[in-house]
């Protein structure tokens, strides 16, 4: 594997989980940026579409030894991919029931508020339906993380899953940032701050900061 490149958006909640996984990997990569809201969305433009036809982020291309060039989206099944391909550290546990935990506990973000937060989302509900985008948003962020405390509390040791980072904590850190931006009352979720800043305090979840990012804005 090489000229490894990461197609991102420094606020993509979904981008910034695979930097974070690529950072505790220890992997050398490229960073493409595509900004999801200027001129339209960049993501819609047909150099883009021709990497991911379906305009979403991110995209991971890599080149193997025999040059083909290959190309994964969908933040989990890259995160799965790289797990495969390079073990160690592990994100997810060995034992079979913790590892089954990890992964449901990563869904409950990917599948159950993330998607409900998207910008595209966001978007038809306030151009097309006139809707307080926002206020939807703050809606399926409280409810989601009311589940995820519940579901963490009793496996919770420093990280989600007991003492080491797994891919529920690479989830659970974007989507915690997310609900701040809007306006969720995060203090009900004690167990998920408690675990977010375990989290912060380690090298590869701060390489993955979103104002850490080439293409950030300055706040």
């Amino acid at each position: 594997m090489t000229g490894l490149r990461l197609y991102s958006y420094w606020r993509s909640s979904a981008s910034w989980r695979v930097r974070i996984g690529l950072h505790l990997k220890g992997l050398t990569f490229d960073y493409v940026p595509v900004h999801l809201v200027k001129d339209g969305g960049e993501q819609h433009g047909a150099a883009y579409r021709a990497v991911n036809p379906m305009r979403t982020l991110p995209t991971l291309e890599w080149t193997e030894a025999d040059g083909a060039v290959r190309r994964l989206s969908q933040s989990l099944p890259v995160l799965e991919y790289l797990e495969e391909r390079f073990p160690a550290p592990a994100l997810l546990p060995a034992d079979p029931y913790l590892r089954a935990k990890s992964r449901m506990l990563a869904e409950l973000v990917n599948s159950g508020i993330q998607p409900l937060q998207n910008l595209s989302v966001m978007q038809r509900l306030k151009q097309e339906l006139g809707a307080d985008d926002k206020a939807w948003s703050a809606y399926w962020n409280a409810r989601g993380l009311e589940g995820l405390e519940a579901a963490v509390r009793p496996l919770a040791g420093r990280f989600c899953v007991g003492d080491t980072v797994s891919l529920a904590d690479v989830c659970l850190v974007p989507q915690l940032y997310g609900a701040r931006r809007f306006g969720v009352d995060l203090a009900p979720y004690p167990t998920l701050l408690r675990i977010e800043a375990e989290c912060q305090s380690l090298p590869a979840f701060q390489a993955a900061q979103p104002d850490r990012q080439p293409d950030a804005v300055p706040a």
